[in-house]
């Protein structure tokens, strides 16, 4: 099963081959990698029916089902006010879903299971053409039981196609480095592009390792090679660029405004709320580039022991638990994968190199990217790290084995690497005392075990019963906190890609109306008289319940961190004037924080303004239990004060 075909090499210099040397089809690989496939698709799945909405998006994807313009944009109200904080294109496959299968929690969740299950199969075809048929299947094996994998098919976040797109980018690029085509490294610029409709210049990142594999191991000329790279590059940065062209180029009054921004540009959008402020700790400062200052409060959400901006963090429990279990595995597939590099000396456009090449440059830079970017609690950043360290995990293994079968120290080697793999497993466990007890000393169990069969290793059924034990040792904490996905109690499908104790959400309060905000848009519906908007209110968190249970027509001012100028003061007025707007919902607390703070903010100002100035409309008039949280305001014409 742990075989490997021999490869011609291809010197640097000579002509590629008439075809790339690619791993027999083995009579096991596609029962086993179905089976994979099956029980990715099984922890992503099971309970979909019990989805959640997510106030945020959910809301953005119903108003992208309303019109064009709310679906190409990214509009979080129906109305085209303002678009998402981030660019569209993650949400674009969720609005399809809800176009076919009707807006319901699990429709929005079903696009993300089924790109990682995709994922899953995606990196199986790529290490198997790198390190061989059963690395491909260990590496898909150890990705479908990493936590945050299982926690991206079940999430309603951008990662989920963003790592389905880079492994695309990533198997186009091994396909052009094989024989020095030029048409896959254009198709591998093109997958980045849609990447960045994703995630924004997060999917630049992975440039780096895509280049360096074809610069290094391509067998065309270096002019040449340059001169592909040229042409990819132009291709990707055209694709990444396109959206933010169109919105540049659509005039302000016919599309909504760009949240995150305080000029409504896609620049500031992009490079400085969505990446810059990313690393305000390490000195970086976005606002000369059009960003609304990032919110603290929602900065320090999630942050817990050791997640401080260093490569520290990614040890921390916060992120290690959810993706870092096959550490020491992942090394040993790096180091180990390195030093056999350094004795073979092989050719230039050896194939082994190029994957090299190609997982230790994409582990390095993300790696040290979200060491030192504020990604805080947010785990779900975390799934194309967890790609290349079970990459690396299931090529190292199956290289440590076949090192081992001559016999001698080597033979210790992998189960070594095992027995530290189950017991930094252990290790991480001791974050989480009472959650899954049993799984620690399980896996304690099974590497003694494992060790005790390697010692016994002049009989193969022994050496090979010591493999299969010491993978279990290694994976059996991380499978049993995948497995917990399968219960509500620790993950809720359309969540933010958590799995295990820290994850408790039983739905979203902020997807559903209330009973007195079910009077009020009942009263506001009657009392519409042919405005534009039913009224306007501060914050999305606000305007969610509205957009998501009723598609109402409600302005959310100040945007995602409320901070957003939208409305100006002038538009605010002019809409009130014309008649467009009438009402403002606030919550008493709004009323009692823009009064103490004064008007630091343009939100702000315009909440103090109406509560100046505008008519109170009595709650028995549109609530028989007078309601207690909010206010309604009447800003005719006819009702204001001064």
């Amino acid at each position: 099963m742990l075989s490997t075909p021999t490869e011609p090499v291809v010197r640097d210099g000579g002509p590629p081959p008439a075809a790339a040397p690619r791993p027999h089809t083995q009579r096991y690989e596609r029962p086993v990698l179905v089976a994979i496939a099956a029980l990715a698709a099984l922890l992503c799945l099971w309970g979909l029916d019990h989805s959640s909405f997510h106030g945020f998006y959910a809301a953005a994807v119903r108003s992208m089902t309303d019109n064009p313009v709310a679906f190409f944009f990214g509009s979080f109200d129906p109305r085209n006010t303002l678009t998402i904080d981030k660019l569209p294109g993650f949400l674009w496959p969720q609005a399809l879903s809800a176009l076919v299968f009707g807006f319901h929690p699990w429709a929005l969740v079903l696009p993300q299971a089924l790109e990682i299950v995709a994922s899953v199969v995606l990196l199986h075809v790529v290490v198997r053409r790198w390190a061989g048929v059963s690395a491909g299947l260990l590496a898909a094996a150890f990705l479908a039981l990493t936590p945050v994998t299982v926690g991206l098919g079940r999430s309603v976040t951008e990662d989920a196609p963003f790592v389905l797109l880079l492994l695309l980018a990533a198997e186009a690029v091994q396909r052009a480095t094989e024989r020095g085509r030029v048409v896959p490294l254009l198709l591998a610029g093109f997958w980045v592009g849609v990447a960045f409709q994703c995630k924004m210049l997060e999917a630049w990142a992975v440039l780096p390792a895509l280049a360096a594999t074809y610069l290094v191991a391509a067998p065309p000329s270096l002019r040449r090679r340059l001169r592909d790279l040229a042409l990819a590059a132009a291709v990707m940065f055209a694709v990444s660029v396109s959206w933010m062209v169109a919105a540049t180029l659509t005039p302000g009054s016919a599309r909504p405004y760009l949240d995150g921004t305080t000029d409504n540009s896609a620049f500031g959008l992009v490079v400085g709320y969505n990446f810059l402020t990313r690393f305000h700790t390490v000195g970086v400062d976005a606002a000369g580039t059009g960003s609304v200052a990032p919110n603290e409060s929602l900065r320090a959400a999630g942050s817990g022991p050791g997640m401080g901006d260093s490569v520290w963090k990614m040890f921390s429990p916060g992120l290690a638990t959810q993706t870092g279990w096959l550490y020491p595995l992942a090394a040993l597939g790096l180091v180990g994968g390195a030093v056999a590099l350094w004795r073979r000396r092989p050719a230039r456009t050896d194939r082994v190199l190029a994957g090299q090449v190609l997982w230790g440059v994409w582990l390095a830079t993300f790696f040290f990217v979200f060491s030192f970017g504020s990604v805080t609690g947010h785990t779900y950043y975390m799934g194309v790290v967890a790609v290349a360290l079970a990459a690396f995990a299931g090529a190292g293994v199956v290289r440590a084995w076949r090192a081992g079968l001559g016999g001698g120290p080597r033979a210790w080697v992998l189960p070594a690497a095992l027995a530290a793999n189950a017991a930094w497993c252990v290790v991480l466990t001791l974050w989480s005392p009472r959650f899954l007890p049993w799984s620690a000393p399980a896996a304690g169990a099974l590497a003694v075990l494992a060790l005790a069969l390697t010692a016994l290793r002049r009989r193969p059924r022994a050496a090979r019963a010591g493999l299969a034990v010491g993978l279990a040792a290694a994976l059996l904490v991380p499978a049993a906190w995948s497995a917990s996905a399968l219960s509500l109690r620790y993950n809720q499908p359309g969540s933010l890609a958590r799995v295990g104790p820290t994850s408790h959400r039983s739905g979203n309060p902020l997807a559903q109306l209330d009973p007195a905000q079910q009077h009020l848009l009942g009263y506001l519906t009657a009392h519409r008289h042919g405005a534009e908007y039913l009224a306007a209110v501060p914050g999305w968190w606000s305007a969610a319940p509205y957009v998501i249970s009723a598609n109402a027509d409600v302005m959310p001012m100040g945007g995602f961190t409320g901070r957003v100028p939208y409305p100006s003061s002038a538009r605010f007025y002019r809409l009130l004037d014309s008649g467009r707007l009438r009402y403002v919902v606030l919550k008493r607390t709004d009323v009692r924080a823009a009064h103490r703070r004064g008007e630091h903010t343009l939100v702000g100002g315009l909440v103090r303004w109406t509560s100046d100035h505008c008519a109170l409309v009595p709650a028995a008039a549109y609530d028989g239990s007078r309601d207690r949280a909010h206010r309604l305001y009447d800003c005719g014409p006819a009702h204001r004060r001064g």
